[in-house]
């Protein structure tokens, strides 16, 4: 009778330890952070059937992301629905069906599976977001950081769930961009890496794998190439726009380094690099450039300001 409990123990205790190694279904997601990057995390979440809390400041900010998110399903509606305009419609007022709004991030995180955060690039306001949340989400709720440039450890750091955290760094405009990188910290378990996986592909993404590296993949490779660039420009070996040229030319790249600048705004770039040069103050390619430092002094960020590398009209 003895072996037969003992027996018994050691099975419950297997059964238990698989359980608990399954990886999370995600059904409910809070995204918090209304802006493009959030809004559009929260139009291809709700659109594949996930039920979206969509959480920032004030009930102003929320009508001007509801409001564009409709307008970003109709456009894919044209697409996706061309010869059904009623199976469009419908699928317009599933989306939103999916999709409420909230100014309390604390009251609504209580039943979550997921939360995203895309607020704005400063570790101290994460932090303390993240803080505050977890003490408020269940047990089995996962942390994401939609984070471009800032470590996601720092950030799990600031919780009780390491290992249930991780980055989700979708690329804009959401609808539109495929790519996803998941990003693992060395605290990340397994079962929430695949979990994060899972839930990408759900939303129609394709992930790629990435540890808690500075830019993770893409801004690693793509943020050194565009300062390079600056580099060969303040040299005077070639021009901005010449270099464009090459680039879109002699590499195909949709829009030359530069453009490429101006498009993503030069204070968001300094940002970026400025951290990365305080990170590792000895590694050449995170150099600051004075060309770009005096453009953003001088308020030159970039399309949204008129000017930058380039004038705007």
């Amino acid at each position: 009778m003895a072996f037969a409990t003992r027996h018994f123990v050691r099975a419950a205790s297997s059964d238990a330890a698989t359980a608990a190694a399954k990886k999370l279904l995600i059904k409910h997601v809070t995204i918090i952070g209304g802006g493009l990057m959030g809004a559009g995390i929260a139009q291809v979440a709700a659109a594949s059937g996930h039920t979206v809390v969509l959480v920032d400041q004030s009930d102003e900010i929320l009508k001007k992301s509801t409001k564009g998110i409709e307008e970003s399903l109709k456009r894919v509606t044209k697409k996706k629905f061309a010869d059904k305009p009623e199976a469009g419609a419908e699928f317009i007022k599933t989306t939103l069906k999916n999709l409420t709004t909230s100014t309390d991030a604390a009251s609504v995180v209580h039943s979550t599976d997921l939360v995203i955060e895309a607020i704005v690039e400063n570790l101290e306001v994460k932090n303390e977001l993240f803080k505050t949340l977890d003490k408020f989400a269940p047990e089995h709720t996962i942390f994401a950081s939609n984070t471009s440039s800032l470590q996601i450890t720092k950030m799990a750091n600031a919780t009780t769930r390491q290992d249930r955290f991780g980055g989700l760094h979708f690329f804009n405009p959401v609808p539109m961009m495929k790519l996803v990188e998941v990003v693992r910290t060395p605290m990340t378990s397994q079962k929430t890496f695949e979990s994060l996986v899972d839930f990408s592909k759900a939303v129609g993404k394709s992930p790629v794998s990435c540890k808690d590296t500075p830019g993770f993949i893409v801004n690693r490779l793509l943020v050194p190439y565009m300062m390079e660039a600056v580099r060969l420009f303040e040299r005077g070996d070639a021009s901005k726009e010449d270099i464009d040229v090459a680039m879109k030319l002699g590499a195909g790249y949709p829009m030359g380094p530069f453009e490429l600048l101006d498009y993503v705004g030069l204070d968001t770039s300094k940002y970026i690099i400025d951290g990365w040069h305080s990170l590792e103050p000895n590694n050449p390619l995170f150099a600051p450039s004075p060309l770009l430092n005096k453009l953003v002094e001088e308020k030159k960020l970039g399309k949204k300001t008129g000017e930058g590398f380039y004038k705007y009209k």
